[in-house]
Formats: structure tokens, sequence, C-alpha cells
């Protein structure tokens, strides 16, 4: 090939590849302090990749507008109902200190400072409060409310923009949009979101899924099969827990369906997906092994255990204590 034809072909080329797919952008002392925190392990982003840019863009008032139909007789949960990726998956567009920034990563120690929006109704904080006292009761996540030293902190939002929340700690103010009344209708939504922002993705977009279900594309709205892509195998973690129908990160069954019929089936029967009550069992598991918890007696507790009961304040001060 010719010497000045090689040389144009690289100046074409490589900036449109970068148009295909987000620049990870990252601070260099923000950088170190990651490594610091999670041993360098690679950033959460590698397992959004198969989303490409859908993940960026901006809050989206028709998300609201098809939130704000949402009922409790409606088939889907409110987070399914979004024109983001996958439904709920936003990473704004110039909202991290350093502009547009295609990189998430784990909040270091399991510390998350929060921040509430003043403009929420008492009764709509208090069920922000109830899904974060969940993650306390049952995880090492330690939720704080935000101090001015924090400087990278998530935000409860109430815009009229849908449910939605980007993936792992992006940095600067992170918002977590609840639109009143839907997102907050069911604590398991609010706790979706969180989990979410803790750097979680969809059960159901596991590299493994097809051994546990089956997606009738045939059913889906047109435009929205993307949001059923599966996750490179090799760009996502799922910790060596099994696939869980009852997690709270699962679609229920007819997530972004056409006709009303089923976008997903159970290759198992007699099993609910989509369930928003709480963390799973499986959920509890995975946070506990990315965030390297200590807790792991929490294991059998969440909302598929066998006694599907919680650990009172009492006894988990009482079992914290006995693991120091």
């Amino acid at each position: 090939m010719n010497m000045n034809v090689f040389l144009w072909f690289l100046a074409v080329y490589i900036p449109l590849q970068s148009l295909a797919q987000p620049v990870l952008l990252r601070a260099e002392e923000e950088e170190e302090n990651e490594v610091a925190d999670s041993g360098g392990e690679p950033d959460l982003y590698s397992g959004l990749v198969h989303l490409g840019s859908a993940i960026f863009g901006t809050p989206d008032i028709k998300s609201g507008e098809a939130v704000s139909t949402w009922k409790e007789t409606s088939q889907l949960n409110p987070e399914e109902m979004g024109e983001y990726a996958e439904g709920d998956i936003l990473h704004p567009i110039g909202t991290s200190r350093n502009g547009l920034k295609a990189v998430s990563s784990r909040w270091p120690k399991g510390v998350i400072p929060y921040e509430i929006s003043p403009y929420f109704a008492s009764n709509d904080r208090q069920m922000i409060l109830s899904a974060i006292d969940e993650y306390k009761k049952l995880t090492c996540l330690k939720f704080t409310p935000r101090t001015s030293s924090d400087a990278d902190y998530i935000y409860f939002t109430n815009g009229n923009t849908g449910c939605w929340s980007s993936v792992g700690k992006i940095g600067g103010r992170q918002e977590v949009n609840l639109q009143t009344p839907g997102c907050l209708s069911k604590k398991g939504t609010v706790i979706h979101e969180i989990l979410h922002a803790a750097g979680f993705m969809h059960e159901q977009n596991r590299p493994d899924r097809d051994k546990y279900v089956t997606v009738n594309y045939d059913n889906i709205q047109s435009g929205r099969e993307n949001n059923f892509e599966k996750a490179q195998s090799s760009m996502i973690d799922n910790q060596g827990i099994g696939y869980d129908y009852r997690s709270v990160m699962h679609y229920s069954a007819n997530a972004f369906s056409k006709n009303g019929q089923p976008t997903i089936n159970p290759k198992t029967q007699g099993v609910t997906m989509g369930q928003r009550e709480g963390l799973s069992r499986k959920d509890i598991q995975k946070i506990q092994k990315m965030y390297n918890c200590k807790k792991s007696d929490y294991a059998d507790s969440g909302v598929d255990s066998e006694s599907n009961s919680r650990p009172g304040v009492f006894e988990t001060v009482q079992n914290w204590l006995q693991l120091k």
C-alpha cells in the first residue's frame, strides 16, 4: 500500500472509530486512587461495552410520560418503560467533573455518600431511606449522608424523566432519578436503581442467560431489541454466582412487549421474574463478593430465603460484632 494512502487511512479511520465507542477518560489522580482502592481491577465500564454509545444521553421527558401511565396493575415494572439503554441506564452527558467520561468504578471501600433532593415529599423520602436501610442491614455497603468533603456522591432526584441511574461510580454529583409516584411505588424499584449505581447490570443480560431463559424477539417492541443484547462474557463478572430469576435486577416477563405476550420465558417452571420486593439472596452474595465484604452471614437473607425474614437491628449488630 502506498505510504500516503496508508497515512490517509489512519487519519480518517481512527477518528471514526472513536465515534463508534465512547473514549475512556479519567483524571490521573483519580486513576491512582482507583487502583489503590480496587487492587488494580478493571473499571466497571467494560461491562457496558455491548451497549455502546446508547448509555449516553440526557434525561428524557418521553420516558417520564411513559412512567406517568404506570399503575399497580401494570404487567411491567416502571423502570422498564424508559427510552434509555435497557430501559433505565443513563450516563448523562457532562455530569462528571471531567465532562464526558465513559468510565465507572466501584465505590472505594463500599462507602457511598448520598443526598436527597428537598423536592421529594416526606413519604417518598422515607421510601428512599427504607431502601438504603435494606442495604445497611443486609450488606456491607455504607451509605453516608453527603458532606462538603464528598466530591463523588449519589444525588436522588425526582424529575419527570422516569426511573434511571448510571452504572457504578462515575464521579462528581451522580443522579439517580426516581419520578413520583411510579418509581417510588415499590421499594424494590428504588433498590434496583441504587444497585445500578453500585455497579450492577440487569440479570437477564448476562452472557449465560440463554441457558435459563428464552427471549421471544417476535414479541419485543420494534427498535427495543437491543435492550435484550447479552453482555460480552469477557467483559462482565458475575462473581461466580449462578443465574437468579428472583434478582431485583431481573426484567419482568413482559418487559418491552408490543402485544402483551411474554418477551422472556424462564426455562425453569414455576419461577417468577421481575420481583421488586427487595434484594434476593444472590443479589446479596454478589454485593458481598464485589465489595469483598466480611458479612457473609447475610448470604442466606433476602426475599427468597426460606423464612423470607430479615435480621432485625439487634441481630444485625450482634452478627457484625461476632465478625470483628
